[in-house]
């Protein structure tokens, strides 16, 4: 993980913060380029990229994950959107060229539609997961996307995690991703979210308070011995560990790297909102956690494509209406950023062509092969 951060701070007293630069890590699948079946070549793709200078350019890379059948990318810190198009776009290119000379490919797929055995990484930490977690570690083979987003201190970032948390469910379904497991279509839109929700430490979290408050839960689950360390907080957002951001974690890696795109813009809004309402002294919304878990449930069930719960004022809603509540509630920020149109453009677009679920489920629908999904991932990863 090498996404860092920089602010640029406008204002004396740092109540507001403009240009709040944004990074995205993307998991992507390791895949034979004629069966689509996972492989196991992902440390080889991290290797060589280390010795290529288009994947490894500005602070990102290719770096290996838990299991062997994976690679994670990671941008630089951008500024605005175009920049961070470019890097995203760049990075899967790169990362789709350094596949193919190790005889393999790359594909922003959230979890494998064909049966597989995954394979983990043989770093200790790793291993000693394996051990710990037992089935639960030895079946994420699973891909996400993870937004970082500035902030100015670790105060600032934790009054915009207890503000931000109702909006994360609309990422995770504008995300859906994994619709197959296994060889089965699990009539999920993301059943990524289902496997990774077996972790003891993931999932939507009460509200801090203060930093102090989020050390102190952080401490009481280290003390508890359900994670090993603070690398697996698997928080729906978090704090990172080594650079000045925030970490919102609860969406599927994108199919099209435009989805990406929308969910890094939509996550720098919302940081920039939640510390603007901190700064102002307005009290972040009262939401109970199990709210919260049947939003993120339903969210994973049908993506954009069915109603999801607004869990503020309870009960399900199209999902149409949530997206406008979320644009209108963001909307002096995308403004400010200058991302208002950009936004608008790219969920329409989204919205007209579905998510990455639904693409999958039309490339099956052609011939009837799982292989043919992940084929079609393989073309959309590296254009």
């Amino acid at each position: 993980m090498r996404v860092g951060a920089h602010c640029t701070i406008l204002t004396s007293d740092c109540a507001l913060m403009v240009a709040r630069t944004v990074g995205v890590e993307e998991e992507l699948l390791v895949v034979d380029p004629d069966s689509g079946l996972p492989r196991k070549q992902g440390g080889h793709v991290a290797k060589r990229a280390g010795e290529d200078h288009r994947a490894g350019a500005a602070g990102g890379g290719v770096e290996t994950e838990l299991m062997r059948q994976q690679v994670e990318l990671g941008t630089p810190p951008c500024a605005d959107l175009e920049t961070l198009a470019g890097e995203i776009r760049g990075r899967r290119r790169a990362a789709a060229d350094i596949a193919a000379a190790e005889g393999v490919a790359v594909a922003a797929l959230a979890g494998s539609p064909l049966p597989v055995t995954p394979i983990p990484t043989t770093k200790e930490r790793y291993l000693r997961m394996m051990e710990v977690y037992g089935l639960t570690a030895a079946e994420q083979l699973s891909n996400g996307c993870h937004v970082h987003v500035e902030v100015a201190s670790r105060e600032e970032g934790v009054a915009v995690l207890d503000r931000i948390r109702r909006w994360l469910p609309v990422l995770r379904a504008l995300s859906t991703n994994s619709p197959f497991w296994q060889g089965e279509d699990t009539g999920y839109a993301s059943y990524r979210s289902q496997v990774w929700g077996r972790w003891p430490s993931a999932g939507p979290t009460e509200p801090f308070g203060s930093a102090a408050g989020y050390e102190q839960a952080v401490e009481g689950l280290l003390a508890s011995g359900a994670v090993l360390d603070r690398g697996m907080l698997y928080f729906d957002a978090r704090l990172a560990e080594n650079f000045p951001t925030v970490e919102l974690r609860a969406a599927d890696v994108c199919l099209e790297a435009d989805d990406s795109v929308l969910l890094a813009a939509l996550a720098r809004a919302m940081v920039t909102t939640a510390a603007q309402d901190w700064q102002r002294g307005h009290p972040a919304p009262q939401v109970r956690v199990e709210m919260l878990r049947a939003a993120h449930w339903r969210a994973a069930r049908w993506g954009v494509g069915g109603d999801l719960v607004d869990p503020v004022a309870g009960g399900a809603v199209p999902a149409r209406e949530i997206l406008d509540d979320l644009l209108a509630y963001l909307r002096p920020a995308l403004e400010e950023a200058g991302d208002e149109a950009r936004v608008r453009d790219l969920l329409d677009q989204l919205l007209d062509r579905g998510t990455g679920a639904d693409l999958q489920r039309q490339a099956y629908a052609r011939r009837h092969r799982l292989s043919d999904v992940v084929l079609d991932a393989v073309q959309r990863t590296s254009r």
